[in-house]
């Protein structure tokens, strides 16, 4: 059971990691691009071009880290909870914003449901791994 759950935390992993890195990478090269898909025009506002490659970035750092767990197991652990965090937090506050402003363009709310399924999924292999450990101490 233990080899399934670290190939389990492996795939999660490397799925949630290289998203992040490609988002990331896809907005700090090009951000109109990027937005567009989603019926977001963010015209030539310099201001918001920064605070968006700004997020970027940090996107493109926690997906580094992420798929860097992967091959340093002493990482592993808190690779899976900051992508639960991120995950998470990103689908929560797209879900109370869907509540307050109204629904958004499909991809938005595809991407919601597709960062739920993967916190959510991260945060069971979590749960079941600090079960396991308690198990054996």
């Amino acid at each position: 059971m233990k080899t399934n759950l670290s190939q389990i935390q492996n795939a999660l992993l490397i799925v949630s990691g290289t998203l992040l890195i490609v988002i990331g990478v896809s907005i700090f090269l090009s951000p109109d691009k990027f937005y567009s898909s989603s019926n977001i025009d963010i015209g030539a506002n310099v201001s918001l071009l920064n605070e968006l490659k700004a997020s970027a970035g940090f996107l493109l750092a926690a997906g580094l880290f992420i798929n860097y767990s992967v091959f340093v197991k002493t990482y592993r652990d808190m690779a899976l909870r900051l992508t639960v965090l991120i995950y998470l937090s990103y689908a929560g506050a797209r879900a109370v914003s869907m509540v307050a402003d109204g629904i958004p363009a499909s991809g938005l709310v595809l991407a919601t449901a597709l960062e739920a399924a993967i916190g959510l999924g991260c945060l069971l292999v979590l749960l079941i791994s600090r079960t396991q450990m308690k198990k054996v101490a």
